[in-house]
């Protein structure tokens, strides 16, 4: 199945979550704090300005974004997969390798 999200939201797929600490301690699902990574795998066509203007997102499908760590309450699941709806706003960078 494909999303398409609408003006200037961006679906994200999260990173995986950490199974251990750096001391090599295992945390159970429960301790594990979600990551705020992940990769962008649909982007809306942008924001509608006031002047009726569209101004692009930021972001491109495949990017490694960077968002806040109460950002993301909306999920959604596609094929069995759980994806991240947010709001251009809530990116706060742009990974680059």
């Amino acid at each position: 199945m494909k999303i398409r999200p609408l003006h200037d939201r961006v679906i994200v797929r999260r990173q995986e979550e950490e199974q251990t600490t750096a001391g090599g301690i295992l945390l159970p699902g429960s301790a594990q704090e979600k990551p705020n990574q992940g990769e962008v795998v649909a982007v809306g066509s942008g924001r509608v300005l006031d002047s009726g203007e569209t101004r692009a997102v930021d972001v491109a499908v495949g990017d490694t974004v960077v968002f806040g760590k109460y950002a993301g309450s909306d999920t959604i699941e596609i094929d069995g997969e759980e994806l991240v709806i947010l709001s251009e706003p809530d990116i706060k960078a742009v990974l680059q390798a």
